[in-house]
Parts: C-alpha cells; sequence; structure tokens
C-alpha cells in the first residue's frame, strides 16, 4: 500500500461533510501481480430515488516541480484503477481529487481539452 497523499484527510473530511459515508480507506483493487489501492471507496443515499450512490476518489496533490509528470502518473493509474474497477467495482464511479491550484492552471490548457 503506497503512503498516503497530503491532502487525503482533507478529501476525507469533506466527502464525510457532503453526507458521504466512507467505506474503504483504501479500496483494494487486485490483479495479477498483487493489489492496487483507491485512497477512498464512499456511498451514500440517495433517498428520492432509494438508492445507494457509490463513488472511489484517488487523491493527487500536485506538489512536485512538474504538472506534466504529475498528470502523466495521475492519469496512468486513473486509466488502470477505471479498468479494474469494471470487473471488480463496477456499482462505482471513479474519480480524480486534485488541488484548484492544479485543475485552475493545467487541467484547463486547451491542449487537455
Amino acid at each position: 500500500m503506497s503512503a498516503r497523499d497530503i491532502f487525503h484527510d482533507a478529501v476525507k473530511i469533506a466527502l464525510e461533510r457532503d453526507n458521504w459515508q466512507i467505506t474503504h480507506d483504501p479500496l483494494a483493487l487486485e490483479f495479477g501481480l498483487g493489489s492496487l489501492y483507491v485512497d477512498l471507496g464512499a456511498e451514500r443515499i440517495i433517498a428520492a430515488e432509494r438508492r445507494n450512490e457509490k463513488i472511489a476518489v484517488e487523491i493527487k496533490s500536485f506538489l512536485s516541480g512538474s504538472a506534466v509528470s504529475e498528470f502523466h502518473t495521475a492519469l496512468g493509474q486513473y486509466l488502470n484503477y477505471r479498468l479494474l474497477m469494471q470487473g471488480q467495482y463496477p456499482e462505482y464511479t471513479l474519480y480524480l481529487a486534485i488541488p484548484l491550484s492544479a485543475y485552475d492552471s493545467f487541467f484547463q490548457l486547451p491542449s487537455l481539452m
């Protein structure tokens, strides 16, 4: 299991404040060489629809010197996790949590759209 991201607790608290129940910390994904871990799994009941909404959240800080390198790492993990989750947790939607500063500066570049 990898070390927690610096923003792990902040994302977890934000989800709980938004009425999400943390169900996995972390969410393990099995594959041929061992396990991979998505940072958080959570669910909440949608009363009007009488169903549960389930999400998995991978958290990235984007604090290293290279936003491009961080982006490639995050994208690679996201794609691997999404593929594994389709078979193991198809009811979950995968999200990537990043700082607003990374979203505003790097994820809004026209070449990424």
